[in-house]
């Protein structure tokens, strides 16, 4: 049993819907970070999801692309990212899944990126780039070192191809709600959802939905038959304007009308 497989047990255990809050490692700078994963867990977060800043970040809106930038600028490395993972693990032992790109572990070397930010304290990796076709290799040292390598579905998966994810899928399933990138905007959950259907069908690895979910109702309607709900760029824009209290405020707000059903 992992962190995250345990707390995601807890959470269907008491009938909860999980939040999954995402950050970007060293946007506006590492101690607001900081600040933010304990606003986050402390306002009802679940799971942090801690973004690696990477020059091009083909799957994000343009919050989480300005948060990387500046992230870059403040000299946000994966070396530094990692000892940020050691100091989140110096306080907290909520679930920690990291949020990067290929090249970034391909350059610091995939093995040791998996091996290094495992004896860290994170407990996976979502890796945005990488096609479930191309992501064998890199899921057996995953397996072999007890760190989740999460999987994607989205409105247009078929579903000869979520058979194939359902096998190897463990953790959690990453259901992107739109096709396009992060950011706050009106979704439409339908065709996530009739994906999320289909899903059930095959695995009971639990299902979160992210992408465009920045209040309390588009939240409520993501989650209508997802586990858990991701929500980013909300976040991560008010993380930017150190506004940890306000981050910490919306959080809150997320959790309450996840717990009570309505808004």
């Amino acid at each position: 049993m992992t962190r995250l497989d345990d707390t995601l047990q807890t959470l269907k255990a008491k009938g909860k819907k999980g939040l999954f809050i995402y950050i970007t490692a060293g946007a506006p700078d590492f101690a607001t970070t900081i600040a933010a994963v304990k606003a986050a867990e402390q306002a009802g977060a679940d799971v942090i999801e801690l973004g690696i800043a990477f020059s091009d970040p083909i799957a994000d809106g343009p919050v989480i692309q300005k948060a990387a930038t500046i992230a870059i600028q403040n000299g946000a490395t994966t070396k530094k990212v990692l000892d940020m993972v050691k100091t989140i693990r110096s306080f907290t032992q909520i679930p920690l899944i990291g949020m990067g790109y290929i090249n970034t572990m391909l350059n610091f070397g995939v093995e040791k990126f998996i091996q290094e930010f495992k004896a860290a304290g994170l407990d996976g990796m979502i890796i945005p780039d990488m096609p479930h076709e191309e992501s064998a290799d890199i899921a057996q040292i995953c397996k072999d070192n007890a760190f989740h390598l999460i999987e994607f579905v989205t409105p247009n998966t078929i579903q000869t191809r979520i058979q194939e994810i359902c096998t190897s899928a463990n953790g959690f399933i990453y259901c992107v709600s739109v096709n396009g990138v992060t950011g706050v905007r009106k979704i439409d959950y339908k065709p996530i959802n009739d994906v999320v259907q289909l899903v059930k069908k095959e695995t009971i690895v639990p299902l979160a939905v992210g992408f465009g979910i920045g209040t309390p109702a588009a939240a409520l309607e993501a989650s209508e038959y997802a586990d858990h709900v991701i929500v980013g760029s909300a976040v991560v824009k008010l993380i930017l304007e150190k506004n940890v209290a306000g981050a910490g405020e919306l959080i809150q707000s997320i959790r309450q009308a996840l717990d009570k059903g309505g808004v």
